[in-house]
């Protein structure tokens, strides 16, 4: 049975180690609107959270509206965030939502704070959130929501073009229920090699699960409030040389799939009906299947698998998928990761 159903204004609203606390493990999934897979199709027996992906603020009043069409930008969210007068608003407007529609919580989707003044206006929009949630649920008498974020792979943007900035560490340990880590989409066709989208490891870089989310135990996130992201999706690309098929291959664009990606069952269809061979990478714990001059790497059961044990290795929270709709008919990822997370 789901626990939770949270609401995501890019704004979301949702719903073995030795820990501090009795925290109990987030399993969860983002849901983006749309007809061919409804609400009703998720298989929530897997699930402990359900986010509803997006709900965007208005760029003039900054309050959310269910059926308000603005585009949401990070350039909105950094003016949001810039003064104790639209953070008010903003807050005031998310757990007024997510009380009238019945959501458990509040889960911020901002891509991304751009500097340090962003990631310090990050900390303080967090700080007055919680302190807003917590009257909230004081007036209310009802049990507070839930607020967590979505976050960048890891806890600074050592990749970036700008200076290095940091998440604001200590308002996410006193104030975030937990960060949704997006450790997925590290490779794609943008890139003219094949890799792997979401792999634990990389030898040759720190462009991987495993050192992302350390980064942030590293960076100070209390590690119950860590939640790694999973993919259902693949990426593709069209190699240069379909007898050179390996990691790290010369690649020409994108692959089969809308822009370069495949949902993991169009990933599975690809497999069987193209006859793809099907290759396990020891080194980035990843898989790739590849057909002629097409290649995909993505994350399968088995992998997944490793990557459950790893995060619970890290003692982690828990795990959360991008996105509802993408695995297969019969929920074969999703629920692998289920029975692997053991329970302490």
């Amino acid at each position: 049975m789901i626990h939770h159903i949270l609401l995501t204004t890019a704004v979301i609203i949702f719903a073995t180690c030795h820990k501090t606390t009795l925290s109990s493990p987030v399993k969860g999934i983002y849901w983006s609107e749309n007809q061919i897979f409804p609400p009703s199709s998720i298989n929530t027996s897997l699930f402990t959270h359900v986010y509803y992906a997006f709900l965007f603020p208005n760029n003039l009043t900054y309050a959310l509206h269910v059926s308000d069409a603005t585009a949401s930008n990070a350039s909105l969210f950094a003016l949001i965030a810039s003064t104790a007068a639209t953070r008010a608003s903003f807050i005031h407007s998310t757990i007024q939502v997510s009380r009238i529609f019945g959501f458990d919580g509040i889960d911020l989707d901002w891509e991304f704070p751009r500097d340090s003044n962003e990631m310090n206006d990050l900390g303080q929009l967090f700080h007055e959130w919680r302190l807003a949630i917590s009257a909230d649920a004081v007036a209310t008498r009802r049990p507070p929501l839930l607020l967590t974020a979505a976050v960048y792979f890891a806890v600074d943007f050592f990749l970036s073009s700008t200076p290095p900035h940091k998440y604001p560490v200590d308002s996410i340990n006193q104030n975030v229920d937990w960060v949704n880590v997006m450790s997925y989409s590290l490779r794609g066709p943008w890139g003219n090699v094949t890799g792997a989208p979401s792999g634990l490891f990389d030898p040759g870089r720190n462009i991987s699960v495993s050192f992302g989310l350390q980064s942030w135990i590293q960076g100070g996130v209390v590690p119950e409030k860590v939640v790694m992201g999973l993919p259902l999706y693949g990426m593709t690309w069209q190699l240069q040389d379909p007898n050179v098929h390996g990691i790290g291959s010369d690649a020409a664009g994108p692959g089969p799939g809308l822009n370069g990606a495949m949902a993991y069952f169009q990933v599975v269809e690809f497999n069987n009906q193209s006859g793809a061979k099907v290759a396990y990478d020891v080194e980035t714990a990843s898989v790739y299947s590849y057909s002629g001059s097409s290649w995909v790497g993505y994350d399968d059961p088995l992998t997944v698998t490793v990557k459950v044990a790893y995060a619970q290795a890290l003692c982690l929270r828990g795990y959360f998928f991008w996105a509802a709709g993408f695995d297969t008919s019969d929920w074969k990822i999703s629920t692998q990761a289920s029975r692997a997370w053991i329970l302490a």
